[in-house]
């Protein structure tokens, strides 16, 4: 067993990086299929493996950690070709999921949208009225049986709904989460009945209190269970066919993987999974680095994703919110605005202003330059028209760009406003750069963190372009453009190098002083529960590791706080030291002095990080550096715009050493990436193989 695989599928391209057992990484970059995305995923590992001189069937059967990131969820929900979903609640229930909040899944995002009910819709819905059933039963907030399950309205119930044609059932009643017997009894019921037919619990999915949130969970789970259970189920046993033996690990949004069949069963876990990979990869490399606090960033076509670790830990969320919908899920904290190469510009001629994103052009038909027949410039346009990229070298060769068609475009679209082809395409370029500035500091200033104090990592194919331009606006220490060409596939990388992640919560309100007792008892229960799952999937005990955190608040607050134990178990004199961490993280959020040291809090839910260890791969650190850059790193100089057109050099990164240092401006160029280093910065090939780029 020699290789450690990491698969990541995007709307345009799928990535695979394989890692072998000297540390060596190789990557790959095939077209998606989205007509049967796992058309792609086998076309990637097929290209490794004729790039590693091996059968398909060889290579399968010699992966130890084969891990896969996937869009298909995200896509399923976007285009709204999920199952046909039937709902069975509480009855007089029915309508929450309807209902929503009163932001209607704005809040926070748009704040014209949220002023101005009347010009905002609410999506479609997941599951319509007539689908909606509900049965008769009652359990209240300690979790006792009020009204018992009425089973045979639950039976009408399932048998209206098969009749009406539904691929999948949601179960969620009220307070099922602190006595979970009634809707698991619903679900033996629908698999008696059914026994097909995909069926989900909302104490599977979100434990947590917030009926709409929890309903709106257990529905989206159903909604695309029946989608990626056959997806998956067809790839495992493609891959099983093929000799790999080790079990299919999917990246799951919390941070780490989930096995196949658990991904099957919770497919709403796979929501957001490729962005977080890459912070799993960030987080593997600055341990060996030795740097704990660090921004992520991700521009690809479409997206710009952002994320920090702090303390050497991941920021975490547990409300999302998909198609305006909110639901209960802790994952790893990514924010993103639509701010990627594709990204189209606009010029308004009456205001003289100039807009980019959040539309984009897609891979079809992609920027004006590709040929494609796209007519409005993109930032990929702006990019060619500025110099940063090479027109005959795009995508490592792969693909010819068409500078005059891009220049004509902007061109076109400066003379609205005034501005010249050259002056215009580098105020898309400016206008793309403030907007990622702005999105970073709302992960780090607004959280209460001083940006200053952490490194920037830049990947995607389109990242590195501009990182140096928003790394400056904020003022972080120096930016790192990740293992060179391995930057463009960077989450693929971390998908491979992502552990085993499971996450448990337990929620009930017990306001202080509360017996440690009391919550270790809980505690307890939820590692049960981890230790069993695991050992049901052949995890050793030894590969286990356990990570416990409490959410806390104020009494009578609804802002919590998640505080991680430093403890397995609470002793019986916690209480200071719990409030003391309390303060400080809560006073980090919302300002010095806004926390009251010596109120009643309230601790609300126990959460288990439970991991399993997974092979990881080996980074190689050279032994030698040289600051002087080989002839063959040094490519043909050309004509680009710093504030005016300048003769810069241009390197190929590939052949670039270990300790050289090129100071701006100059033009670094990988497989699938491009490395722009301005004018008054430096970078530096460190002992790792990274880019890093500083400032005066």
């Amino acid at each position: 067993m020699s290789y450690l695989v990491g698969i990541d599928i995007g709307g345009t391209f799928t990535d695979c990086a394989i890692v072998d057992r000297a540390g060596k990484l190789l990557t790959t970059k095939v077209p998606s299929t989205p007509q049967d995305f796992s058309r792609g995923m086998m076309d990637a590992l097929a290209t490794g493996a004729r790039e590693l001189d091996l059968t398909l069937e060889d290579f399968c059967r010699d992966i130890a950690f084969l891990s896969h990131g996937t869009t298909v969820g995200t896509n399923t929900i976007i285009q709204k070709r999920g199952a046909k979903v039937g709902l069975i609640t509480t009855r007089g229930h029915e309508d929450a999921i309807h209902i929503m909040r009163g932001s209607r899944g704005y809040g926070g995002r748009d704040i014209r949208k949220v002023v101005h009910f009347p010009e905002t819709a609410k999506p479609a819905p997941i599951v319509p009225k007539r689908l909606i059933r509900g049965v008769s039963e009652r359990v209240d907030c300690f979790g006792e049986v009020v009204a018992p399950l009425n089973e045979a309205e639950a039976e009408q119930a399932i048998r209206e709904l098969l009749a009406e044609g539904v691929q999948a059932i949601a179960v969620c009643f009220l307070w099922s989460f602190r006595n979970a017997r009634h809707e698991l009894r619903v679900q033996e019921m629908v698999r008696r009945i059914a026994p097909e037919l995909f069926v989900t619990c909302s104490v599977d999915i979100a434990p947590k209190w917030g009926e709409y949130e929890r309903v709106t969970a257990t529905a989206l789970n159903a909604y695309l269970g029946p989608v990626m259970s056959g997806y998956l189920g067809r790839l495992d046993e493609t891959l099983t066919g093929l000799g790999y033996r080790h079990g299919l690990q999917i990246a799951q949004c919390g941070g780490g993987t989930v096995p196949v069949e658990r991904a099957g069963e919770a497919p709403l876990l796979t929501l957001d999974s490729g962005p977080v990979a890459g912070v799993t990869a960030s987080l593997f490399l600055g341990a060996a680095m030795g740097e704990k606090n660090i921004i992520t960033t991700d521009m690809g076509g479409t997206s710009f994703d952002v994320s920090i670790v702090h303390g050497g830990k991941p920021a975490f969320a547990f409300t999302s919110n998909t198609d305006q919908y909110e639901y209960f899920l802790p994952k790893v904290d990514i924010q993103a605005i639509g701010a990627g190469g594709g990204s189209l510009a606009r010029a308004d001629a009456e205001k003289r202003t100039l807009t980019v994103g959040p539309e984009s052009a897609g891979a079809f038909p992609g920027p004006v330059c590709y040929g494609r027949g796209g007519t409005v410039p993109t930032v990929t346009d702006a990019e060619l028209v500025l110099g940063y990229l090479d027109p005959d070298n795009f995508a490592g060769g792969r693909m010819k760009l068409d500078r005059d068609a891009a220049f004509a475009a902007i061109e076109k679209l400066g003379r609205t406003i005034g501005m010249g082809a050259v002056e215009c395409a580098a105020g898309i370029c400016r206008i793309v750069e403030l907007n990622m500035a702005d999105i970073i500091r709302k992960v780090t200033v607004e959280k209460g963190f001083d940006p200053r104090e952490f490194v920037l990592f830049a990947f995607g194919g389109a990242g590195p372009a501009h990182a140096g331009v928003f790394a400056a606006e904020l003022g972080v220490k120096k930016v790192i453009v990740p293992q060179r060409k391995a930057a463009s596939t960077w989450c693929a990388f971390g998908a491979a190098a992502a552990d085993v992640l499971h996450i448990f919560e337990h929620s009930e309100i017990l306001a202080t002083p509360v017996p440690a007792a009391r919550v270790n008892a809980a505690l307890e229960a939820i590692e049960q529960r981890a230790r069993e799952l695991m050992s049901g999937e052949g995890i050793a005990a030894s590969r286990q590791r356990f990570e416990f955190s409490l959410d806390v608040r104020h009494k009578g607050q609804i802002n919590e706080v998640e505080v991680p134990m430093p403890w397995t178990r609470l002793r019986a004199d916690y209480e200071p030291r719990l409030r003391r961490l309390f303060v400080e993280r809560y006073e980090q959020l919302y300002g010095k002095g806004s926390a009251l040291p010596g109120a009643q809090l309230e601790i609300v839910v126990c959460r288990l990080r439970a991991r399993a260890l997974t092979p990881r791969p080996k980074l190689s650190r050279a032994r030698r550096a040289t600051r002087a850059v080989p002839k063959s790193a040094r490519l043909k100089p050309r004509m680009i715009w710093w504030k005016r057109l300048q003769r810069t050099p241009v390197y190929d990164g590939a052949r670039l050493a270990v300790g050289n240092v090129l100071r701006g401006p100059a033009i670094v160029e990988t497989a699938d990436t491009t490395v722009v280093v301005h004018p008054g910065t430096t970078l530096r090939v460190d002992v790792l193989g990274n880019f890093e780029i500083t400032f005066k």
